[in-house]
């Protein structure tokens, strides 16, 4: 049966014509947003005004975000949003300690371009992410040399999960903008479900193979998540990106019949039935986030609309 709709009911709220002030602060370029409203900039709003409202009386807050934003200036953003205690569960991939940790240690990422002969950068020996460009000798053998130096510091008479390790390389890290020392600081879980998938992973594997007394039990990860989301009384998520992240989640937020909160920042699109273009609603179908949560999806490039978002909610 098809919604009954009157004029009145949505010919209520005029779009204003803005203009800039010089000089004007975030918060009042946020205020002109209202104004605009179109097209994702009144999405932007509303998720601002979601989190905003959300976080105050929040006990379980979740960010989620990929890799690939890690390598970028970001990085330190995400650091700042776990030291203030914006959020207090991070779900990530395995990228994310791959690069912090290159980061963390002298690894130096430079600014690149996205049409550069990808060839010619390999007989340079310089990776590509992108408009990143990473030198190999700051990446991978880096990774692997960190990660193997906190392995053999280990306790190797009991059993670690993979959080705990992360932890453990966070407070060998003195570096204001590590994800990983901010976690460590803030006693923050950093969840990463594909932790095999990256050089962290690799290095955990190559180290047992010559160290079978280390052992990993990823299931302490999946308590921490069981723990977290049970006993929420309320939850709240800012999911950047889509893939693992965004799935385990609200995978695990189904558990608690979903998420009370729930912002999208995504360049995924809906129509190819990915996880990562899904929207909220299609959550709901799933009990991932509940019928009458609020929620939002916000598309648009994160190395943008994160650092506006951020800075709203730390202000």
């Amino acid at each position: 049966m098809a919604n009954i709709m009157r004029r009145e009911d949505v010919l209520n709220e005029p779009v204003r014509d803005a203009r800039i002030s010089p000089g004007m602060t975030i918060e009042e370029l946020v205020k002109m947003y209202e104004d605009i409203h179109g097209f994702m900039v009144g999405h932007l709003v509303r998720g601002i005004k979601i989190l905003k409202d959300c976080l105050k009386d929040a006990d379980l807050r979740v960010i989620s975000f990929t890799a690939n934003l890690v390598a970028t200036g970001l990085r330190g953003i995400f650091a700042q949003l776990i030291q203030e205690k914006i959020f207090n569960l991070v779900v990530t991939t395995c990228g994310t300690l791959d690069h912090d940790i290159a980061r963390s240690f002298g690894g130096t990422y430079y600014k690149g371009f996205f049409e550069a002969d990808d060839k010619v950068l390999r007989d340079l020996k310089i990776h590509r992410l992108g408009n990143i460009f990473i030198p190999v000798e700051n990446y991978g053998p880096l990774i692997e040399k960190k990660v193997y130096e906190t392995l053999d510091d280990l306790n190797k008479g009991r059993e670690w999960g993979v959080y705990e390790i992360i932890w453990e390389i966070g407070k060998r890290i003195n570096d204001s903008n590590s994800i990983l020392n901010a976690a460590y600081k803030t006693s923050t879980p950093i969840i990463v479900p594909g932790y095999l998938d990256g050089a962290f992973g690799t290095a955990l594997f190559t180290y047992t193979e010559t160290h079978k007394e280390l052992r990993i039990n990823p299931f302490l990860d999946e308590k921490v998540m069981a723990e977290k989301f049970f006993h929420a009384k309320k939850a709240v998520a800012l999911i950047v990106g889509g893939g693992i992240s965004k799935h385990h989640t609200i995978w695990w937020a189904q558990f608690r019949e979903g998420l009370d909160c729930a912002v999208y920042l995504t360049t995924a699109v809906e129509y190819d039935g990915s996880l990562s273009g899904a929207h909220p609603r299609e959550a709901i179908s799933w009990g991932k986030i509940r019928p009458k949560a609020r929620h939002v999806v916000i598309y648009g490039d994160a190395t943008m609309l994160l650092p506006i978002i951020a800075a709203m909610l730390l202000g």
